[in-house]
């Protein structure tokens, strides 16, 4: 299955609500007190902003790292900030949506003008629940857009916005006929969703869908309908929505012994393909394209906490540096309204860890990504990634 931001047994935490209730809690604006681009708590310009960051914290090693990784991270963006004084504050929420929620709730009875994290999606859902009573804002590390909306919005990659830039690009490259192969999971039918409305969204065509149960069998069974697809509707692309992690290294070996070359397909990942770095020697992925965050940004951040606390970041580390940038960036404007919905949606977007970055309307988010191949098992960009909103991709 695409995995959604999860550790190990954690996996289906964002999964597993029933997507109604999701979507009531997460986006209905009676339930939440406003609409993403509205509401937020007035700051006192003269004084530090407090700022609540959400981690993880308490519920297991792994969870315990990922929540310093993200502390660390935040404090690391609180350096660069001219001008600006932020009164960081950090809370445990073992994992969880209740201890989220008692969190959130005292972050905001502690002063928090706006809080970051945290990672897990119901746990976002129920912080967001908890803070909306009081106008405050909640920039969550998930990528799950089901919990976007109302106060809550999703700092983390989405497939939406994976999916608009690979499409883009394909539809401009002139690979516009595209054949979606997903598997029947709920991630699998976010993913085909997300490529759906990106092919429309650009003006490509959808030349068909293919599913799959998440099983040997099923993947191999899928392989002749996914060669009938593109037979029969001339596609020239097939647009994939598993990872590396699972049907991937199947398919990639079975579709071009089944007569779908690399050639004459142009294969697209909407996971990256580049992770773990044993991907690249895929036979069967080389010449395909995927999208990944802006590589001279990211190296840079990585290499500034690398500096700073002595080992590489948690690849979710980048996203509290983003949340405070973004912070830092609106309070510099010595505004009371600064943290609004309306002013966190600003078009111009920010700057954080993995290059430009912006909040919408609707909770989720766009960010610059590059789109890249593999040639002989190593990573090419094809297309870098923007540098401002407006360029190609958006």
């Amino acid at each position: 299955m695409i995995a959604f931001f999860d550790a190990g047994r954690k996996k289906l935490r964002l999964l597993v609500l029933p997507f109604f209730a999701l979507l009531l809690a997460a986006c209905d604006p009676a339930m939440m007190g406003s609409v993403a681009g509205s509401g937020g708590p007035r700051l006192d310009t003269s004084a530090p902003v407090p700022v609540a960051l959400l981690v993880p914290r308490g519920d297991s090693g792994s969870d315990d790292l990922l929540a310093q990784n993200l502390e660390n991270a935040a404090r690391l963006a609180i350096r660069d900030l001219d001008g600006v004084q932020i009164d960081l504050r950090v809370y445990g929420t073992a994992g969880n949506a209740a201890t989220a929620s008692s969190a959130a709730a005292q972050a905001v009875n502690d002063g928090a003008k706006i809080i970051l994290g945290p990672v897990y999606g119901e746990a976002a859902n129920a912080a967001g629940l908890a803070a909306a009573g009081a106008g405050v804002n909640v920039l969550s590390f998930s990528n799950n857009p089901t919990i976007a909306g109302g106060n809550v919005f999703v700092l983390g990659p989405t497939f939406a916005n994976t999916a608009n830039r690979l499409v883009n690009y394909a539809k401009r490259s002139g690979k516009d006929r595209i054949v979606v192969l997903h598997g029947q999971d709920v991630a699998g039918q976010l993913g085909r969703n997300a490529i759906q409305q990106a092919i429309s969204a650009n003006g490509a065509t959808l030349a068909g869908t293919v599913d799959y149960a998440l099983s040997q069998e099923s993947v191999i069974a899928a392989v002749p309908r996914v060669k009938s697809a593109i037979d029969s509707s001339g596609a020239n692309a097939l647009f994939l929505t598993t990872s590396s992690a699972s049907a991937l290294p199947l398919f990639a070996q079975l579709l071009p012994e089944a007569g779908v070359p690399a050639a004459t397909t142009q294969y697209i990942g909407l996971t990256r393909w580049d992770i773990p770095p044993q991907t690249l020697a895929l036979p069967g992925v080389q010449g395909g394209w995927f999208a990944l965050p802006d590589p001279g940004a990211t190296a840079a951040f990585n290499q500034r906490y690398n500096d700073a606390y002595g080992a590489a970041p948690h690849p979710l580390a980048g996203l509290a540096f983003d949340g405070i940038a973004a912070v830092g960036a609106l309070a510099k404007s010595g505004r009371a309204d600064a943290l609004t919905g309306a002013a966190l949606t600003q078009g111009a977007g920010f700057r954080g860890a993995t290059g430009i970055f912006r909040l919408r309307r609707d909770g989720s988010n766009d960010r610059g990504l590059a789109v890249a191949t593999i040639r002989n098992q190593s990573v090419v960009i094809l297309e870098g990634a923007p540098q401002a909103f407006g360029g190609a991709g958006f």
